[in-house]
């Protein structure tokens, strides 16, 4: 079998559990480290013609991810594609190992077994804390209802001020976002890349806690790890004096 991924964490998936069967990836799938496939271009728009050109079995995709006129197009050409949309982190460990079952793999890999007693437990001890989660600036960007990063957070004690709205992503304005008084802003490092200078001085006096991007939104091998690395990062947040 020939498969195409379009989602990094499945690339990483894939070629972690069952090496030789991924043929093209997009440019962002970045691991496994030294991975070294066909790139095709990036997730939002790959180089269809390229990926058709790999004579696909399969190609992966997600609706978050992708765009609906790609997995549209790449069906009229003929090629299967398999679209994934877990919003839980149950969910995506059973589309995990649903996927790779359906790939080939003979068993379970190590790494989701991992996966799953990390995510096994209750959250940690101590308080809740409420916090909002940008994920874009210049437009600000929020984790709003229904996503999977904002199940990621409620695991591990925090609990996101726009979880119960009706949009998934809202573009609040700053002095909004600043309005919700929230106790954590929570910024990871991607798809904007926050750093410790850009992010934390737009909310003075508030705790920022700069978070993996990788561990906080990609359904792969990173689940197995991303309790511990998350759960440290929450807990080292950085404040800012500074207003911008």
């Amino acid at each position: 079998m020939r498969v195409v991924s379009l989602v990094p964490s499945l690339s990483e998936a894939v070629a972690l559990t069952l090496p030789g069967l991924l043929v093209g990836a997009t440019d962002w799938c970045t691991h496994p480290v030294g991975l070294e496939v066909t790139r095709v271009g990036g997730s939002k728009y790959p180089d269809l013609d390229r990926v058709v050109a790999l004579r696909p079995d399969l190609v992966l995709l997600n609706v978050e991810e992708n765009r609906r006129e790609d997995a549209d197009a790449l069906t009229a050409a003929g090629v299967p594609v398999r679209v994934t949309y877990p919003r839980t982190v149950d969910e995506a460990l059973t589309e995990l190992a649903d996927l790779l079952r359906d790939l080939g793999a003979p068993a379970e890999p190590e790494w989701l077994a991992v996966a799953r007693r990390a995510w096994a437990g209750p959250p940690p001890d101590g308080p809740v804390r409420r916090a909002v989660v940008p994920v874009w600036r210049r437009p600000w960007v929020v984790l709003g209802a229904d996503t999977f990063a904002g199940d990621v957070l409620r695991r591990l004690g925090v609990t996101n001020a726009y979880a119960d709205g009706v949009e998934r992503y809202p573009r609040p304005s700053l002095d909004e976002l600043r309005a919700h008084t929230p106790e954590l802003v929570v910024l990871p490092d991607e798809p904007y890349r926050f750093t410790a200078e850009d992010g934390p001085e737009a909310f003075p006096g508030i705790p920022c806690a700069l978070l993996s991007g990788r561990h906080l939104t990609w359904y792969g091998p990173s689940l197995a790890e991303a309790p511990t690395v998350l759960g440290a990062q929450l807990a080292d947040p950085v404040v800012s004096p500074g207003r911008r």
